[in-house]
């Protein structure tokens, strides 16, 4: 293997990668790998996580062997959650904290979670969204975002990354230059940006100029066509929006990291060896392989690429031996990052206060509904089928936090498939059990789902007097006598509307 006739390039291969692993301990090959073999990034996913006295040990037993090694994590700390895959995530997303609009919380908000991820032993946070969700209907964006309002999401993201880095862990701004206007989600197709460049500048790109004024020092690219800039291939894999825009006209000289390689938008094309190969030739820096495949051979994979691609003159060496600079800058600056943090501060239940401030409430006179709920509730979640970006095990609702304070309260959820293989579904479980009963329906971004829409549609017509909750992005019409939406599905969310409908907070 070329690898093993060129160790010098092999190490500079490995130091540009940033592979997950599976298992809840660090696997041999990869202590050897850091130990030995020069990798300096790993990234840690829900299927690593347990407890946290378990990350911890693990992320120790990596650091025996580099101290500065880069541990990374996707923790938006909203629907995207990993250290709460498990349980539903401890604070609000984006689309919650914008719609507050308070940047004093959104910084403690990050910083609690900063603190939280440093004690476990992260030191980069792929987090957070700098896109403006100018599409309501964009199927993998959403909640993650500040929101559709450019100046929103700007002083947020700012925010956000100041509290982040306060309490010792590297933000990323991401997904550059801005995947809120789209319609694909780039985990199984190439999504576009079809705005023109005048558009671009004055919508998508004022976030990650707000990021890099806040200090950011990291930029996750998008797997998605940006034809004003470059009409061929995906920004992760362009030098004209790499080198040209992000580093020429906006100045930024840190790290640059890929989404995830491994996804659709850009390995269905090219292979994920080839795309790992066409993104450092780019201008990437470090190559984010998060993949449920992620194990040592697809590691191997990837190095013997990079190196293959340097000896057949694909790859400058140069262009490869600056990128692992970068790796190497970013790695000593965040371990000092970590080190000279302040200690955490006292914010208890932030994550909470946050979840009951964003819960907005629309009421319908007339129509015999009131809050809080008089008994216990019949309650229906209707449930779509989620992005890979949301791990699809984590729990999230408003009936099992209902329950909690009305012990009395039944409930049903409901996917897409079931309603389509059944008639008359919505009268079994949904109507007959909340006969002289409160009705509550909880949805997940009904406006982008039309079976949810129609379904939603048709519980409020045979029951004007349903008090709704929707969990996802609040589009179109507020259906129901009562309607709540939490903009977010997070553990404190369902937790801060169950107060709402109880009178309890």
């Amino acid at each position: 293997m070329a690898s093993s006739s060129h160790p010098e390039l092999a190490r500079l291969a490995n130091s540009v990668l940033q592979p997950g692993f599976q298992g809840t301990t660090a696997p041999d090959w990869l202590r050897r790998r850091v130990a030995e073999e020069g990798l300096a990034s790993v990234v840690l996913f829900g299927r690593n996580i347990e407890t946290p006295d378990q990350v911890a040990a693990l992320t120790r037993t990596l650091r025996a062997e580099n101290p500065e090694l880069v541990v990374a994590i996707d923790e938006e700390a909203g629907d995207v959650t990993r250290v709460d895959a498990r349980t539903g995530a401890s604070w609000p997303g984006n689309l919650a904290l914008g719609a507050i609009d308070d940047t004093e919380l959104t910084e403690r908000v990050a910083r609690d979670i900063g603190y939280r991820l440093r004690a476990i032993g992260v030191s980069l946070d792929f987090a957070p969204s700098a896109d403006v969700n100018s599409n309501p209907m964009n199927p993998v964006i959403g909640v993650r975002s500040f929101g559709a309002r450019t100046d929103v999401v700007s002083r947020h993201t700012a925010a956000w990354i100041r509290g982040l880095q306060s309490a010792g862990v590297a933000a990323c701004a991401k997904h550059f230059p801005g995947h809120g206007d789209t319609s694909v989600d780039s985990h199984h197709g190439l999504p576009q940006f079809t705005a023109g460049a005048d558009e671009i500048a004055r919508v998508a790109l004022p976030p990650f100029r707000a990021a890099m004024e806040a200090g950011v020092r990291t930029v996750m690219t998008a797997h998605m066509l940006t034809p004003a800039y470059d009409g061929e291939l995906p920004a992760t894999l362009s030098a004209r929006i790499i080198q040209g825009l992000l580093r020429d006209e906006l100045g930024f000289a840190g790290l640059v990291v890929t989404d995830g390689i491994e996804m659709g938008a850009v390995s269905d094309v090219y292979g994920i060896e080839g795309a790992t190969v066409r993104a450092v030739a780019a201008g990437a820096d470090a190559v984010c392989v998060g993949g449920e495949s992620a194990e040592r051979a697809t590691a191997d994979g990837l190095r013997d690429a990079l190196v293959r691609a340097v000896l057949d003159g694909t790859l400058p060496e140069e262009r490869l031996a600056e990128a692992a600079s970068r790796v190497r800058e970013f790695a000593s600056w965040s371990a000092a990052l970590a080190r000279d943090a302040a200690p955490e501060a006292d914010a208890p239940d932030i994550g909470l206060v946050a979840a009951r401030r964003a819960v907005r409430v629309h009421s319908r006179p007339g129509t015999g509904a009131e809050l809080p709920l008089a008994g216990d509730p019949h309650v229906v979640e209707l449930s779509p089928a989620m992005s890979l970006a949301v791990d699809g095990g984590t729990p999230w609702g408003v009936a099992d936090p209902l329950r909690a304070l009305r012990p009395g309260t039944t409930s049903v959820r409901i996917a897409e498939s079931e309603l389509a293989d059944e008639n008359g579904l919505l009268d079994r479980v949904a109507l007959a059990p909340a006969t002289g009963r409160e009705l509550v329906v909880v949805v997940r971004d009904a406006a982008r789902h039309g079976w949810m829409s129609r379904a939603l549609a048709g519980l409020v017509s045979r029951r004007p007097d349903a008090l709704v909750v929707e969990m996802g992005v609040p589009a179109g019409d507020r259906v129901g006598a009562v309607h709540l939406a939490t903009h977010g599905a997070t553990r404190v969310s369902g937790i801060a509307a169950a107060e709402v409908l109880t009178g309890a907070g």
